[in-house]
């Protein structure tokens, strides 16, 4: 039989600027109807969690089925708080950028349940090797809003002393491993860390998030075997938000499986997860957990969500996908879905809602001041002495000389 030859395949995304939104390739089974594996057993018993999707609560805002997670009220309480402030941060850091009072920003818009809940669930000495979408893990830890606003705006009080971007935060205080532009590192760090963690026979969890374009870089690959011949205990995940800046997730691969099925190549757990269900995303957490615990080492979890915003304030994203496409999103907003929960459980209240709100605006603004009055972008800088600061233990002469040229 002879094949025609059909040239290359390009995947194309299912709707462009101008086109009606299209979801349709989403397939989502009911919440509660997935079976909740006892975290113990053999990887062989789980390989078709990859290929569902991990829901909890239901469109009626009820939370239901056996990955229901053990949580406080009050957990849930903090976890809305904290992607609430995020969410303002992020407008009014936006705003500011606009104004000229930083360089850059990027929002977390869409994704906030997910390091929200991670935050909240994993344990104050465990470590993330985070994403740059992940200010909600800061919030729900309590990091001092005038650092974050001091590294924002870049000035003489710059918690990073001029050495990171803005919003590449460092927290080590707060399980917050300094982040990186390239996502591909955040794998590796993350199982080197868990390795050393479990040679030093500490109990400490490394959890690590890079997106779906990520996924089809080497240092996937590395990560997940270190990961998976060391029992390494990290909980590793890939956050599919459908774009990787302009490039749509089939290009990784999402047209042909699941990111969770990458998985089974490595011989580990593969859960699929409704990134914008907090109770889902703790739940598959707390999974991940038990199992580390048991000694069976690392997870790998798909979370399924959206970037609502523009990768950053250096993009359009209205160049590459519909204007209106975050409206039409299947799976919703996690802020809203987690405020109708407790609502529905009488848990909360639209008046409450709008009284935190004007609450956390006022504080957030009240710390906004306060870095401005250090200054913003170009107006104010850390010492130009931090330049030559902890390059070396003991500095060579090549740094004295270049100070010494500096005339500092």
């Amino acid at each position: 039989m002879v094949v025609k030859h059909r040239g290359l395949h390009v995947p194309v995304p299912a709707a462009r600027p101008g086109d009606v939104p299209d979801f349709s390739r989403l397939t989502l089974p009911a919440a509660g109807s997935v079976g909740r594996p006892a975290p113990d057993i053999a990887e062989s018993e789980l390989r078709h969690l990859p290929y569902t999707l991990i829901r909890v609560l239901d469109e009626a805002d009820v939370a239901v089925g056996e990955w229901l997670p053990k949580l406080d009220i009050q957990v849930l309480r903090d976890g809305l708080r904290a992607m609430l402030m995020t969410r303002i941060i992020d407008e009014r850091m936006f705003r500011a950028h606009r104004q000229g009072k930083t360089s850059f920003y990027m929002r977390s818009n869409g994704e906030e349940a997910i390091t929200a809940a991670q935050s909240l669930v994993l344990g104050p000495d465990d470590m993330t090797f985070t994403s740059y979408r992940s200010l909600t893990w800061l919030t729900a830890r309590g990091y001092p809003l005038t650092d974050l606003f001091n590294q924002i705006f870049a000035n003489a009080a710059d918690p990073m002393k001029g050495r990171q971007m803005p919003v590449l935060y460092s927290a080590r205080d707060y399980g917050f491993y300094s982040l990186s532009g390239n996502l591909g590192s955040r794998f590796g760090h993350a199982v080197g860390w868990a390795m050393a963690a479990a040679y030093k026979r500490s109990d400490r969890i490394a959890v690590a998030h890079i997106g779906d374009g990520t996924s089809a870089e080497g240092d996937f690959h590395e990560g997940m075997t270190f990961a998976t011949v060391y029992k390494a205990p990290a909980i590793l995940c890939i956050v599919n938000n459908q774009w990787a800046i302009s490039s749509y997730s089939g290009i990784a691969g999402a047209d042909e499986t699941t990111f969770a099925a990458k998985a089974l190549a490595y011989g580990v757990p593969g859960l699929r997860v409704d990134g914008n269900d907090f109770l889902a995303v703790a739940a598959a957490t707390q999974w991940a957990v038990e199992r580390i615990r048991a000694g069976l080492g690392a997870t790998l979890i798909e979370f399924v969500t959206y970037r609502a915003s523009a990768h950053s304030t250096s993009d359009d994203p209205t160049k590459y996908r519909p204007a209106d496409d975050a409206a039409h999103w299947p799976l919703g907003d996690p802020v809203d879905r987690l405020k109708r929960h407790l609502i529905a459980i009488d848990e909360w209240s639209d008046e409450r809602h709008v009284q935190l709100e004007a609450e956390l605006t006022e504080t957030i603004r009240a710390a906004q001041k306060e870095a401005e009055a250090i200054g913003t972008i170009g107006k104010s800088r850390p010492s130009l002495v931090e330049m030559f600061e902890g390059v070396f233990k003991e500095p060579d002469w090549r740094v004295i000389e270049q100070r010494r040229e500096a005339g500092i």
